[in-house]
């Protein structure tokens, strides 16, 4: 299977299979994100303007350079100004939070957004440190440059807009960031656990569909139908006296016991024309294809034909206990069809003779399978779950099936996979233009000439 092409559809249901898995990536992702927008919350930015005079030879030299395209002298004069040392240093005891003269520099951004306008932006873990530190910026620089000590002379500069936070845009900034972030972890987390899906599926020799089963052994899929999952004695009474299939599920389970009954057609079981039986043979890791012939016992016993549902003799009898204690057990309830009868024995039982179809439950090891002596039927069928057998376990079983002298006539699927969209029935070869065999026939005198 590894091997195989990988193709969308396959992929998506690898994905839809291990939901599981899907739902704890995304969670943890989700999880991730948050943590990180927690731990590395973004920077809020906040920002003053400044008003620089306008003097008539500023102001030619302003036109001048607007003229070439080139930056006007003394705005770029005045940002260099804005972040040089006296005016970082003068702000220093005033910004939020503390920091040193490197890490001022680094948080505050100077600009001119238009002529003779500088603006000051500072950069913080919350909107009031970044409003603090831009407001704090702005006044050392207004009264740097309006001192002697400015280069340029003073400067009668004004703040025309100081710096602002509002608490409710910057709660709702927040919580969108943060929303942000753990969306994109449960995202990365949907794709690492949709990677991780699919390499568990490809790696994956158990076989999930009808026409994987029905290939890997030259046998059609008869039927496939949910089954209960008892776990205790109460459990699989409860089965035998209430299990009641729906519309869709009674036609596949009819047209198996049809199916059935006409491999049986020319074969005598009890030595009385009518009776057939058939042996469901499902292995002992798979403990949910177990319900499989106790369904198909009711159901045939409810559409008024006498059942015997037999346990035989098992490989592992831990897996039929409860089924065994259920069935020895005399019936809690009314509700059992009384056309059921129920017999538990580890050898060749006898059949009442009052019964027409008798289902034989058999448990047998996948890895090593070996047939007890148990009733000869007249079919056998292989029943197993979607996704709970290999290819190679099937055969084993086939394999020693057909040593001990049984042909496995169909697959019973227990809870067909959803996305299953095959039938698992094998196409029929056509026939070729063929000539009648010649048959033997005495009294006859015969001439062959020449």
């Amino acid at each position: 299977m590894s091997q195989e092409a990988l193709d969308l559809r396959r992929s998506i249901q690898s994905v839809r299979r291990h939901k599981l898995l899907m739902g704890i990536m995304v969670a943890l992702g989700l999880l991730a994100g948050g943590a990180f927008a927690v731990l590395n919350p973004p920077l809020h930015m906040s920002t003053a303007l400044v008003l620089l005079p306008q003097s008539g030879q500023s102001a030619q030299t302003g036109a001048a350079a607007a003229a070439n395209g080139t930056p006007d002298p003394f705005t770029a004069t005045q940002e260099v100004i804005a972040k040089s040392n006296p005016v970082l240093l003068g702000a220093l005891p005033h910004v939020s939070p503390a920091m040193s003269l490197n890490e001022l520099r680094l948080d505050v951004e100077i600009g001119s957004p238009t002529a003779y306008i500088i603006s000051i932006s500072a950069k913080g873990k919350s909107a009031a440190d970044a409003t603090t530190t831009a407001n704090a910026v702005a006044k050392s620089y207004i009264q740097y440059i309006g001192s002697a000590d400015s280069p340029g002379g003073k400067v009668p500069a004004a703040s025309i807009q100081s710096a602002t936070s509002s608490a409710g845009s910057g709660l709702l900034k927040q919580i969108i960031i943060y929303a942000l972030y753990a969306l994109a972890g449960a995202i990365v987390g949907a794709f690492v656990g949709a990677v991780i899906a699919i390499a568990i599926s490809r790696s994956d020799r158990r076989l999930r569909s009808r026409d994987e089963m029905a290939n890997s052994i030259g046998f059609p899929v008869l039927a496939s139908f949910p089954v209960d999952h008892p776990s205790d004695p109460g459990g699989w009474a409860r089965l035998l006296e209430d299990y009641k299939p729906g519309a869709l599920h009674a036609l596949q389970l009819r047209k198996a016991l049809q199916q059935v009954e006409m491999a049986a057609d020319d074969v005598d079981f009890g030595g009385e024309n009518g009776r057939w039986s058939f042996t469901i043979l499902s292995l002992s890791s798979d403990p949910g294809a177990l319900a499989l012939g106790p369904q198909l016992a009711i159901f045939a016993a409810a559409q008024g034909i006498p059942t015997a549902l037999i346990v035989g003799p098992e490989q592992d009898a831990t897996v039929t206990a409860a089924l065994r204690t259920a069935c020895t057990a005399p019936p809690t309830s009314s509700k059992r069809p009384r056309n059921l009868r129920t017999i538990v024995s580890d050898r060749e039982a006898e059949v009442p003779r009052d019964v027409t179809l008798a289902v034989v439950v058999v448990v047998i090891d996948g890895k090593n399978p070996q047939m007890h002596d148990t009733i000869r039927t007249t079919a056998t069928l292989l029943g197993v779950s979607a996704g709970a057998a290999t290819a190679d376990q099937l055969a084993r079983v086939a394999m020693s099936a057909a040593s001990d002298g049984r042909e496995i006539t169909g697959i019973l699927v227990a809870d067909p996979d959803s996305d299953d969209a095959t039938t698992g029935r094998l196409p029929q070869l056509g026939r070729r233009g063929q000539r009648r065999m010649p048959t033997r026939i005495t009294g006859i005198t015969t001439e062959i000439r020449r």
